[in-house]
This record gives C-alpha cells, sequence and structure tokens, in this order.
C-alpha cells in the first residue's frame, strides 16, 4: 500500500563535494524545496531534501510527530550527506528554518540559509493551546484536522496539508521555542530571508532571530515578489542565487 502522497518523496541528486541539506516547512512536503535543490545541483552542490515525519502522508500522522522527531530527521540527513561531503550547509523554509538554526548549535555544519522562519507563532490561541495540551491529550485524536491558523494559499503545486493538526501545532510552538533559546549557540555564518510582503513572518520575526544569533557573520536579505513559501513563490530565483553564493563560500 501506498503510503507517500505523489511528490512527497524526499529527493537526493549527486554532485561536487560541498553539501545541501533542505528542510522542508510544517504540513509541507520535501517537493517545496525541490526546485531550489535542482537550482543547486545545477550549479555543482551536492543536494539532499529530507521529508519530516508525519508529512506528506495524512494530516492526522502529525499528532503522531513531537519536534524531538523533526530533528532527529535533520540529523539523520547531515549525517547521510556528510557522509559523502566534507562540508554541508544546511537549508530551511519556515519550520525548516527553525530546525536548520537548531541543528547549527549542535553538529558541525558550514553555514545555515533559513527562508522566512517566524520566531514564535503569533496566534494566541495555539500559545493558550500549548498550556491545555496535558489536558486535552485524550480528545487529540477527535481534532486531528482542525485549523488553528490555515496556511497561506499557494498554488496547486505546493504539495502540504490543508490544515494545521492541533497536537502539531503545539509541537511547532515547542520548536519555535527552543529555536529562541539555542539562537546564541549558533556560531557558524548565517543567511536569513524573508519574504518582503510579510503576512506570515515579518520584521520582528527576523530582527528578532539576527539579533538573537551567536554568529557576527550573518546576513538579512528580503526577497521581493515572494510570499511565504519562498522556495516556491515568483522571486525564488533571488533567492536561489543568494543561498548558492552562501554555500559557495562557506564551503571554499
Amino acid at each position: 500500500m501506498k503510503t507517500l502522497l505523489a511528490r512527497g518523496e524526499p529527493f537526493y541528486f549527486p554532485g561536487g563535494p560541498a553539501g545541501c541539506l533542505l528542510v522542508h516547512g510544517f504540513t509541507g512536503a520535501p517537493d517545496e524545496m525541490r526546485w531550489m535543490g535542482e537550482y543547486l545541483a545545477e550549479h555543482g552542490f551536492t543536494v539532499l531534501g529530507i521529508r519530516l515525519f508525519g508529512h506528506a502522508t495524512q494530516p492526522a500522522d502529525m499528532n503522531r510527530a513531537r519536534w524531538r522527531d523533526w530533528m532527529a530527521n535533520v540529523e539523520d540527513g547531515f549525517h547521510l550527506l556528510s557522509g559523502h561531503c566534507p562540508r554541508v550547509v544546511a537549508m530551511g523554509f519556515s519550520l525548516g528554518g527553525a530546525l536548520s538554526l537548531l541543528a547549527a548549535g549542535q553538529l558541525p555544519l558550514a553555514g545555515v540559509v533559513v527562508m522566512d522562519t517566524p520566531a514564535r507563532i503569533p496566534d494566541a490561541r495555539v500559545r493558550r493551546l500549548r498550556r491545555l495540551i496535558p489536558l486535552l491529550s485524550k480528545l487529540i485524536p477527535f481534532l486531528s484536522h482542525e485549523s488553528l491558523a490555515g496556511p497561506e494559499h499557494q498554488a496547486d503545486s505546493h504539495l502540504h496539508y490543508s490544515v494545521y493538526p492541533v497536537r502539531a501545532t503545539a509541537e511547532l510552538h515547542d520548536a519555535l521555542e527552543a529555536m529562541r533559546r539555542g539562537l546564541g549557540a549558533v556560531r557558524v555564518p548565517t543567511l536569513l530571508m524573508y519574504a518582503a510582503s510579510g503576512r506570515t513572518a515579518g520584521e520582528d520575526d527576523a530582527d528578532a532571530i539576527y539579533r538573537g544569533l551567536g554568529t557576527e557573520d550573518k546576513q538579512l536579505e528580503w526577497i521581493a515578489n515572494s510570499g511565504h513559501v519562498i522556495p516556491r513563490g515568483a522571486g525564488r530565483m533571488v533567492a536561489f542565487e543568494a543561498a548558492a553564493r552562501f554555500a559557495r563560500r562557506v564551503t571554499k
């Protein structure tokens, strides 16, 4: 029986000695990073796009996930890629960016690229929900398809769940909290890219993450003509080019 949704598979593009580990976003799939992976592969990088647990199957699966499971996926991806590449750059979108920053404080990465990652979930309902999770644990299966903060509308080509599973949203909250606590441990070069529209993650998010980073080698760029999903948006080529320049510099 096929479990993964069509286009939900992880991908690997062999190339040169510098590796790029691509991490998709919350409720998304590896496919949302594939165009970026293809661009980087065309420019000589070895690319691995991983799938986070509970994604690209069915929304209810995400309620079995904990944010440390997603971190384990990133760590596995790093070790797989570093077996072929002596220097690896993690590149993550949204939740994937938060996980990449966490990894940068724990793993010997050459650098990290973050795309439109929020510093926190702005929805107060989610923050209240996180405090109630222990009391609601028996009800979680019945809440699995409630949408607390539905994703921005994207083109049909963007493979993602149309809802935010409740339990998993609480884990997203915790992952972002862990990211904020760990920013000072990030000592590697870091490139932050945010959509100029700022509808999901905005200037406050970018500023909070930028100021919290432990590294002095950090850049912040704003991507015009882009929605939240930068790797699939109209301004994606600007982001791809910036990421490639950055990865080339830090993996010399």
